[in-house]
């Protein structure tokens, strides 16, 4: 009676073992080698926002003026007034600096003064006082009812000041700025005090996802 041979047994391969594990691990490897994420603004991040998200005012020509109207641009939305004795002037200065280091791209930086003391605040004082920051930036004007409206949109809060005698009065208010991106979404809460560069960093990052 003949005995039936064994089955030879041969051992794995190494090589092709190997080779298959690197196959499996490679889909794994790759999805975590996707674009290393994006450093953190210097300013506050609020994309995706449910405020700050719509601007219906008219300019110093009566043009009623909207987001739209800055698409590839990159707005930058103040409330102030020309008689601000510090926070203004200080604000669009350093807005002036940052479309400056910007270089090239400096143009697409666009400040908005919305102007919260329409009383006093008339297009002969807004026009120079503006233009005295940036020749093609521009102060929106409203009346009581649309400064209020859009204020709040914005979650901004200001009040007069009363000062020594009747007429003249300083106004308190939220002293900072709204980026908006080339696409007219918001994107940052510039707090006050913030620099130049730091602004022009985070604005170079809006402008390089648009690359």
């Amino acid at each position: 009676m003949t005995t039936p041979a064994r089955p030879v047994l041969r051992r794995p391969d190494r090589r092709r073992l190997l080779a298959s594990a690197a196959s499996a691990a490679l889909p794994l490897w790759l999805a975590g080698c996707d674009a290393p994420p994006r450093p953190p603004f210097k300013s506050v991040d609020i994309t995706g926002a449910d405020y700050a998200n719509r601007l219906e005012l008219p300019d110093l020509d009566g043009r009623i003026r909207t987001l739209a109207d800055f698409k590839g641009r990159l707005p930058v939305v103040f409330f102030g007034y020309t008689q601000c004795p510090d926070v203004c002037p200080t604000t669009l200065a350093m807005l002036a600096e940052a479309r400056t280091l910007l270089g090239r791209d400096g143009d697409k930086l666009v400040g908005i003064l919305v102007t919260i003391d329409p009383e006093r605040d008339t297009p002969e004082l807004l026009r120079p006082y503006v233009a005295s920051f940036a020749s093609d930036w521009i102060a929106l004007r409203g009346d009581a009812a649309q400064t209020l409206a859009t204020a709040r949109t914005f979650k901004v809060f200001y009040r007069k000041a009363p000062g020594p005698e009747a007429g003249r009065y300083t106004m308190d208010h939220t002293a900072a700025s709204y980026v908006f991106d080339p696409r007219g979404r918001i994107r940052l809460y510039v707090r006050n005090g913030t620099t130049a560069a730091d602004l022009v960093a985070d604005l170079r990052q809006l402008l390089a996802e648009q690359a």
